[in-house]
């Protein structure tokens, strides 16, 4: 490949250098910030060797070459503009100027939640294999003779517990536990590995229980103020001495709740495990009177005065204004959603599933990780996220029709793109197949919006649910209920079969009809 070749192709293509303000590169992209998108001419730069699509979002233009290309590419392209070296972040900040609100409301979540999301992935999957080994019948389902022999097994016992007979005592003991122990869970079943079930639901729980420290640092960092202080929040926010939020409307209840009494105000001794809204909320407050009081407060006492005042204010107002306010509305927001899924059922699954893919290409789908997390925090009361599976059903349906279009189309420079695209569609990773593809053979994109809709409603009507976050995808079935697997198990396939046979039947005679009428 020539590689000056392409990059200057690509310069005159976005319209000239006086139209390019930035650039940098991912894995697989070139991410450049326009000062005219009109300017850019599409179909030029769909036929650069080595370009394997193209999309505009969050104010900047991405060309996808594949990881190995880009970054050859993106070396060249930056000698002739002369830009030097630039970073993503730098060029999402370029690119801010060129949203609205609400995409930068959206980048905003995107950037608080995406470096946490490997521990609550890595929190969320353990969780998942906890719940496998302890699911009662999920390896083992208990057959009804089975049922019958422990039933008789148990009247045996009953009836000679107190006879004072200590072999038959004994004896119906021994066989109350052989009938009790085929068919259960993995641990009722080995017992000695019950100590390793719980040390891996310990693990689990940790993200979960601690996310205020994670979403403290990540969102005061993402403020502009000090991360650790963030934490420092987030700490406060969980620590041991308040009464456990998880259980907030039993002990409130049971008139257990202890409270400060603090400038005459009656605060709540009370945490928020597991809360999204207060942490971020009280984080741009800490964040906003850090960034104030160094204006003002001299160099000498800035790192006494500081963050003393920022972190004591902002912890007052967690206390007493934002944390009850934004508890109130994390769970109006869960129990929200969770009641129009349960109430539409099907046909809210399907609506969903069909807008999905259409969502993502907005990048509103970043604002479900905040959805997803509070969903998960109070599991007891959702049951899990039915985000997630939908999700999973509209990235099958992407990878489904993308390699529905490689067998449509005898093209080795499709094939070769499509392939690898669907496939890591498949897994979890759609932007290649939908941008690279299934946009461009729109046919493609139709059929993958109808199968994950039909597959959306079929789990909608069993209640499919995500007890974690994971990839979604094939091997998102991790992060599934246990008895809700063979459900999500049989939507996968819906939503593959759909989506490959509507992308294979359609492409291939729109792409004859195209052929007739040339």
């Amino acid at each position: 490949m020539n590689f000056p070749n392409i990059a200057k192709e690509i310069i005159e293509k976005l319209g000239g250098k006086e139209n390019i303000v930035t650039a940098a590169h991912c894995a697989t992209r070139l991410r450049i910030v326009l000062n005219d998108e009109s300017k850019v001419d599409k179909e030029g730069i769909d036929n650069i060797e080595g370009v394997k699509g193209q999309f505009s979002v969050a104010g900047q233009y991405q060309i996808i070459f594949g990881s190995g290309t880009v970054n050859k590419v993106h070396t060249e392209l930056t000698k002739l503009l002369g830009i030097g070296d630039v970073s993503k972040a730098e060029v999402a900040e370029a690119a801010s100027s060129n949203q609205n609100l609400l995409q930068r409301l959206v980048k905003g979540l995107a950037d608080i939640f995406v470096p946490i999301i490997p521990a609550i992935v890595a929190g969320g999957l353990l969780m998942g294999i906890y719940s496998m080994l302890t699911a009662q019948g999920f390896f083992w389902e208990v057959p009804n003779e089975l049922r019958v022999a422990l039933a008789a097994a148990q009247e045996a016992f009953n009836s000679v517990k107190d006879s004072g007979n200590a072999i038959a005592i004994a004896d119906a003991q021994k066989v109350l536990a052989d009938a009790a122990i085929t068919g259960y869970s993995v641990v009722d079943r080995y017992p000695n590995i019950s100590d390793l079930a719980s040390f891996i639901n310990t693990i689990s729980n940790a993200p979960f229980v601690f996310l205020p420290v994670l979403l403290g640092f990540s969102a005061t960092r993402k403020f502009g103020g000090n991360p650790f202080l963030g934490a420092a929040l987030g700490m406060l926010l969980v620590h041991p001495a308040l009464a456990d939020g998880w259980n907030y409307a039993l002990t409130l209840a049971k008139g257990e709740i202890k409270y400060w009494n603090v400038f005459g105000l009656e605060i709540e001794q009370v945490g928020y495990q597991g809360t999204v809204i207060p942490t971020i909320i009280s984080s741009w407050v800490l964040a906003t009177l850090e960034k104030t009081f160094r204006k003002f407060v001299p160099s000498y006492l800035d790192n006494l005065v500081t963050p003393l005042c920022s972190l004591f204010i902002a912890g007052f107002l967690a206390f007493t204004v934002i944390g009850p306010f934004g508890r109130e509305a994390g769970s109006l927001i869960s129990a929200g959603l969770t009641w129009l899924y349960d109430t539409l059922g099907f046909v809210g699954g399907a609506i969903f599933g069909t807008l999905y893919a259409p969502i993502v290409i907005t990048g509103m789908h970043q604002t479900f990780i905040a959805v997803e997390t509070q969903l998960l925090t109070e599991m007891a009361n959702t049951g899990g996220t039915f985000i997630f599976p939908i999700a999973a059903m509209s990235n099958i349906a992407q990878g489904a029709a993308c390699l529905g279009v490689a067998f449509a189309l005898k093209d080795p420079k499709v094939r070769g793109l499509a392939i690898p695209s669907g496939i890591s569609a498949l897994l979890g990773i759609t932007e290649p197949a939908m941008f690279g593809v299934n946009l461009r053979y729109r046919q493609a994109f139709l059929g993958a919006m109808i199968g994950s809709g039909l597959a959306s409603a079929f789990i909608a009507l069993f209640n499919v649910k995500a007890i974690a976050l994971g990839a979604a995808g094939f091997l998102g079935i991790p992060s599934i209920k246990p008895d809700s697997l063979a459900m999500y198990s049989i939507g996968m396939l819906i939503s593959f079969s759909v989506a490959f046979s509507i992308s294979l039947v359609m492409v291939k005679r729109a792409q004859s009809k195209a052929k007739n009428e040339a």
